[in-house]
């Protein structure tokens, strides 16, 4: 039996390289998926297993499944996708590089403004590579969590004694607190807070676009009692946060740091560490290289090595493994898990192979 007939979009297969727009994917869809995150072809399974446990060993089953586990690239696959983002290596100007940084706001707020959540999906593999993010094992926590400060007593007021950390900021009395940056409309923070009922439990979320943040607010699962969503540029790391340092539990980046200039990176995710209490877990998913996104760029679309502007304005970097571990490490944070996901999304109405490398990562705040 003849193994089905494969399309392959914005990669190449034998050494071939096959452009996505001779697929399915049009080019202003294409901007929708990169900037959303990616459409997990997990999705439409609702809950996919871990990572690594799905793996294609007959290639006439692709079609079988909508995404396949640890696809080994071919050395020519590989030589190729290098060739590819060669092609497109030149930088843009200065000028106008510096135009895409002092407007990126502006440009984040008009992607929401557009598309608001209209094609956005919940990460519904959180829990599975993320079970930090699940429900904590044990007792019930705190039934009380206060959603910010607390009036001051009249002693308080009157300077009698100074008030108390555990008063000054949203879900001070909370034993549990995780906190997303880059939270866009919120497909993170909502399973969350559906799915972790422990009643001490305190969600934050942030984001670069105002706009992404009002929509947060008015969807009817925000709830004040066990969440705050506020603005905050990250690659700002003079801006305050609402929390103190070493306050937070779990800290959440998918899909953000690549949204950042290179050069802001390591001072961002430097200043995020302090957040985190001694034990507290930093949590990433990120574009890899050589991801069908990074190969589908067309020529006056690079910024800098492996740094891309999208169509819309907005902008993507593209990750090794070793750099993020340098820039974790720097951060003063310890290695848990640093791994590629290198996945074959498939969509087996169109007969179309993608694929997919993102790298998910964990490091951990040293307790000593």
């Amino acid at each position: 039996m003849a193994a089905p007939s494969v399309q392959h979009a914005g990669v190449v297969d034998g050494g071939a390289m096959v452009e996505a727009a001779a697929g399915v994917v049009e080019a202003a869809a294409g901007v929708m998926m990169e900037a959303a995150g990616v459409t997990e072809a997990a999705a439409a399974e609702d809950r996919r297993p871990q990572f690594g446990s799905r793996f294609l060993t007959d290639p006439r089953q692709v079609f079988q499944h909508n995404a396949w586990d640890n696809v080994e690239w071919t050395e020519d696959q590989e030589a190729a996708a290098r060739r590819k983002v060669l092609e497109n290596s030149d930088p843009l100007p200065a000028e106008k590089q510096d135009e895409f940084d002092c407007r990126a706001n502006e440009y984040w707020n008009d992607f929401y403004a557009i598309h608001e959540n209209r094609f956005f999906k919940d990460r519904h593999w959180l829990f599975t590579e993320f079970p930090e993010l699940g429900p904590k094992a044990g007792p019930e926590l705190s039934p009380k969590i206060s959603p910010g400060p607390e009036p001051l007593s009249g002693s308080e007021q009157e300077g009698s004694s100074p008030p108390k950390m555990a008063a000054e900021f949203p879900g001070s009395s909370a034993s549990h607190r995780i906190l997303e940056v880059g939270c866009g409309v919120g497909n993170t923070v909502f399973p969350i807070l559906k799915t972790n009922n422990d009643q001490g439990l305190f969600v934050y979320c942030c984001d670069f676009s105002s706009t992404a943040v009002e929509l947060v607010k008015a969807n009817p699962e925000y709830d004040p009692q066990r969440c705050f969503a506020f603005v905050h540029d990250m690659s700002d790391v003079e801006a305050e946060f609402p929390v103190p340092e070493e306050s937070l539990d779990v800290l959440v980046l998918i899909f953000v740091l690549s949204a950042l200039h290179p050069d802001k990176m390591q001072a961002s995710l430097s200043r995020l560490s302090l957040l985190l209490k001694p034990g507290g877990v930093m949590l990433l998913r990120d574009y890899g290289r050589y991801d069908m996104a990074q190969l589908r760029f067309k020529k006056g679309r690079c910024l800098s090595e492996n740094f891309y502007v999208r169509g819309d304005g907005t902008r993507v970097y593209f990750f090794t493994q070793d750099e993020l571990n340098d820039m974790f490490t720097a951060a003063g944070l310890e290695k848990v898990q640093n791994l590629v996901d290198r996945r074959l999304q498939v969509n087996r109405g169109k007969q179309l192979t993608m694929y997919r490398v993102w790298i998910q990562c964990k490091y951990r705040k040293p307790t000593a």
